[in-house]
């Protein structure tokens, strides 16, 4: 009877019954386990004793012990991301001294100890990311003398202990609580990427990365800094930069950015600019994409460069649906990879006399009310005895614009207002009374000129809500014949923001709602017709959103009849309170089957979050289609959207994938 089984103990290799695999894993590939989606508190045990890599991410496992790993010498990979691990006990990793890779990210740790990682002095690889660290000892990565990356992004980190990582090459300490960081927390002379976006730093510490010569990624992104960081100048190596989201930087200088020359990749979108540099992009000769998104760009003659950088083509664009001008009022809401360079409202060049000649265009104020222009005046510097501009103030010897004529083109302030050299090099608009704003936009006063009496009766305006204003259309459809559509734009005169929204609406919709306002602020709203490129032909006027503790409620409509008695009989009610129960009845299931309908039938539109009142928003074509699932035709109107869509970001939900390493 024992003679099979030494035959059996024979045929084997050796080792092969010490080669099992647990029930609910997979070792199908050579020294590869694959133990996910267990929703098994516990590591599993009998793995086989020569695997190397090792994935436990998104498997329920709740806690470690220090057996958790014995018996795994061969391990090179271990992920447990993805699970319900809330503590590191100590010496938990000491029985695998050849762990290269450790993520822990996605788990509920709280605390990093001083033992936590004992044993792993060949850790290239450590991810902490998307816990809840709050305290890290101060010795908790002094072992791991060959760590090349750390990640510590997504914690509630309050500080970082000092880091003497001499081979790290890449640390995210990302949006996390540090909002200081002091000189000597980094001593990682070969780092190559350092991210410290969403900390709320409002600057970044010269010393603490004036020695990190080897940079080439810095990311302080999502930030409350207020200038480009003087350090810029002392990291020529950057090859990718991202000042995004720093919404208190208005200016860039390119003083701040001329030592870095072997910048690739640069992020400046969602800040304040209202113009670049001339030229600004040429500084950079290895550049090959640029982010300038969600900036309120003033599309003037100084910005007209950009024609010519977006030809060439020598770097992409990065989101350039929501890269758009946002003055003056007619480029505002355009693409600027779309503009001409006559559209940047540049004098022109004549040969025969070498001067700039301009024509001042015939602005209107945009309220009714307003004050007429003042005589016509250059911004730009004196002129000649026949109204251009002298050579002397508009051209340089080598025959092109002076920085004065660069800074102050022709029509930059509005309303008669007189454009000069201001501080930083910024224009300045002096403008005349009765104006106010950056470039003499706003109407600051009422005059004393009555507006005619049939424009004030044209606009009806109901304030009844603390962010919604009713806009009555009746008298001015009826004032209008041929009208094929209606365009009503507004924009608040309270708030820093003053971009246009522009909507276009049936010609036969009585009333319209503007909604999503401030409460407390004054708007400025016109009606025009749509298809007019003029504004001579609108109507405008000025409305009030209300207090939120002020709110207007609709008053209960009641009858102003004599009062009579009424007495009605208890069996005469009994029998109208039947009938009108049955009425309703009959007519919610009408409506219900209508409704059916409507969203059974192929290609009936939806209305979306932005469809108020039976008007939905332009179409990719520029279609306007209603509500009404009946009325799928689209109407040939014209459609101009708002300026700048936000770009929405968040943490997403993560995956389960394999590890992605540097």
């Amino acid at each position: 009877m024992r003679l099979p089984l030494i035959w059996a103990l024979l045929l084997f290799p050796a080792g092969s019954l010490a080669q099992s695999c647990p029930a609910d894993c997979q070792c199908n590939q050579p020294q590869t386990v694959f133990c996910i989606a267990r929703r098994s508190p516990a590591v599993p045990q009998g793995l086989p004793l020569d695997t190397a890599h090792l994935y436990m991410f998104e498997s329920g496992l709740r806690s470690l012990n220090e057996d958790s790993f014995a018996g795994l010498p061969a391990l090179r990979l271990l992920d447990l991301s993805q699970n319900l691990i809330a503590s590191l006990p100590r010496n938990v990793f000491q029985p695998l001294p050849g762990l290269h890779n450790l993520d822990l990210s996605s788990n509920q740790l709280q605390e990093v100890t001083n033992e936590s990682f004992h044993g792993l002095r060949l850790l290239e690889r450590l991810y902490l990311d998307c816990n809840q660290l709050q305290i890290i000892h101060p010795a908790a990565f002094d072992s791991l003398e060959n760590l090349l990356e750390l990640k510590l992004q997504d914690n509630q980190l309050q500080t970082v202990p000092p880091l003497n990582l001499p081979t790290l090459l890449l640390l995210d300490i990302s949006r996390n609580k540090i909002t200081a960081l002091e000189t000597g927390t980094f001593h990682v002379r070969s780092l190559e990427s350092l991210k410290m976006a969403g900390l709320g730093l409002g600057s970044v510490d010269e010393e603490l990365l004036q020695n990190l010569r080897n940079l080439h990624e810095l990311d302080v992104s999502d930030n409350l800094l207020a200038r480009v960081p003087g350090v810029l100048s002392q990291l020529p190596g950057l090859t990718k930069l991202s000042l995004a989201g720093n919404g208190l930087i208005s200016q860039l200088r390119a003083e701040d950015f001329q030592q870095l020359q072997q910048l690739q990749e640069l992020d400046i979108s969602n800040l304040s600019l209202h113009s670049l540099p001339w030229d600004f992009f040429a500084s950079f000769p290895r550049l090959r994409a640029v982010t300038a998104a969600e900036n309120p760009f003033n599309c003037l003659c100084h910005m007209s460069w950009i024609v010519s950088w977006v030809r060439l083509g020598k770097a992409s664009l990065r989101r350039p649906e929501e890269t758009r001008c946002h003055f003056p009022p007619k480029n505002a809401g355009r693409l600027l990879r779309q503009m001409e360079y006559a559209d940047f409202g540049c004098p022109t060049t004549t040969t025969s006399t070498s001067t700039l000649r301009a024509t001042s265009p015939k602005l209107t104020s945009p309220l009714p009310s307003s004050r007429p222009l003042l005589p016509e005046a250059s911004p730009a510097g004196p002129t000649s005895s026949d109204g251009g501009l002298t050579p002397s103030a508009s051209l340089t010897p080598e025959g092109q614009p002076s920085p004065e004529a660069q800074l102050c083109p022709p029509h930059t302030c509005l309303n008669g207002g007189l454009c000069q050299p201001g501080p930083n090099h910024h224009p300045e608009c002096l403008c005349p009374l009765g104006f106010t704003g950056l470039y003499c936009e706003v109407v600051r006063e009422q005059v004393t000129s009555p507006p005619e009496p049939t424009q004030a009766k044209q606009i009806a305006i109901k304030h009844v809500g603390s962010t919604f204003i009713k806009v009555g259309l009746q008298n001015y459809i009826r004032s209008k014949t041929q009208l094929k559509g209606i365009r009503l734009t507004y924009w608040s005169l309270s708030g820093p923001d003053k971009r246009p929204i522009t909507l276009s609406l049936p010609a036969a919709l009585p009333e319209y709602t503007v909604r999503a306002l401030k409460p407390n602020s004054s708007y400025h709203i016109c009606v025009g017709a749509l298809g007019d490129k003029t504004a001579q032909e609108e109507l405008c006027v000025e409305a009030h959103t209300l207090h939120p503790s002020h709110q207007q409620h609709a008053p209960v409509a009641q009858s102003k009849g004599p009062d009579l008695p009424i007495v009605v009989a208890p069996s005469v009610v009994a029998v109208l309170l039947l009938l009108g129960l049955a009425a309703a009845g009959s007519y919610y299931v009408r409506q219900q089957r209508r409704q059916r309908k409507a969203h059974a039938a192929p290609g009936a539109p939806g209305s979306g979050p932005l469809e108020l009142e039976g008007v939905a928003m332009c179409g990719e074509k520029g279609e306007l289609v209603t509500q009404n699932p009946r009325t799928v035709a689209p109407l040939s109107l014209e459609c101009e959207v708002p300026l700048m869509h936000p770009h929405f970001t968040g943490t997403a939900t993560p995956q389960a994938l394999g590890p992605s390493y540097f």
